[in-house]
């Protein structure tokens, strides 16, 4: 039981901060963003490649997380602003081709093989019968304290009552005299930070690799539509429902079921369980559980 929850909480930090900046730039630019999940790749590979080059983990870390937001912002305001001209559904595709173009490019900087970090040995911490990486341990901790954060600047200061009332509504919100110009791209800096930040966690453990993102794409956009897309908040609960079922997935014994000891399914089903609730949320709660007013593509 220890171990299942451990698995599901290391899963759902692996989600949270992804699918917590696509939900939030949501909210603001109102279209999915599809190449989102690539932001937290080039954030892997821009972490790895300071690392590599001498930099200290935890300044490559921030670094990348800065460099990927930085880069977020120039193509909200050279790409997607002039996309959204055209309407949400043109924005959308026109990000589709921005996903393509990103992997193509990072595949032809950095190959197609992984990039593993290297990083000094630790005993691995121990919890009854669970080991725990010092790496998920920070991973899980980082996670935490910036969504505790992220909504204290949310619910409690200014700028996060502006950015909630320009989600909400920004013809009310800009008549008020709000610069939703401003707050705008200093979502779209955060939400790409966010994206880096995952990455260049979750790539301590499994590496820069060309398909972290793609691999990211299912488990994210299923988590911030179970939430609610444009409810952050509600996009971190969709992460840990995803991980919760993802985990569970993979650690049900079928066994009893056909008669045999042992039998479980294999790890590739993950995305099968990520499909069938971004199915079931589409059908049943098309909103999300917590947004009755989110308006799609």
């Amino acid at each position: 039981m220890l171990q299942f929850l451990v698995d599901t909480l290391l899963r759902a930090s692996d989600l949270a901060l992804v699918a917590l900046g696509l939900s939030m730039l949501y909210g603001l630019v109102k279209f999915p963003n599809v190449a989102h999940v690539q932001y937290a790749m080039f954030g892997a590979y821009v972490c790895y490649g300071l690392h590599a080059a001498g930099t200290p983990l935890v300044l490559a870390i921030a670094l990348a997380t800065a460099a990927t937001g930085l880069f977020t912002l120039v193509l909200q305001v050279l790409v997607f602003q002039r996309l959204l001209r055209g309407g949400p559904a043109i924005a959308m595709i026109g990000s589709l081709a921005v996903s393509m173009l990103l992997i193509a490019v990072m595949q032809g900087v950095a190959g197609s093989f992984p990039r593993m970090f290297e990083l000094p040995r630790t005993e691995p911490l121990v919890l009854g019968d669970v080991r725990l990486a010092r790496a998920q341990i920070y991973s899980v901790a980082t996670t935490i304290v910036l969504l505790g954060l992220f909504m204290f600047l949310l619910f409690h200061t200014r700028m996060g009552r502006a950015m909630r009332a320009l989600a909400s509504n920004s013809m009310l919100a800009n008549a008020s005299g709000l610069n939703a110009a401003f707050i705008t791209r200093l979502v779209s800096f955060m939400a790409g930070g966010l994206a880096g930040l995952g990455g260049s966690m979750l790539a301590l453990s499994t590496g820069a690799h060309i398909n972290l993102g793609n691999d990211l794409l299912l488990p994210v956009f299923a988590a911030a539509i179970l939430g609610g897309l444009g409810n952050p908040l509600g996009a971190v609960v969709g992460a840990m429902l995803i991980a919760l079922t993802e985990t569970a997935v993979t650690n049900m014994n079928f066994g009893p079921v056909f008669g045999q000891e042992l039998m479980f399914l294999p790890v590739a089903y993950i995305s099968a369980a990520s499909f069938l609730i971004l199915l079931l949320a589409l059908l049943f709660r098309p909103y999300g559980l917590f947004d009755r007013e989110v308006r799609r593509v």
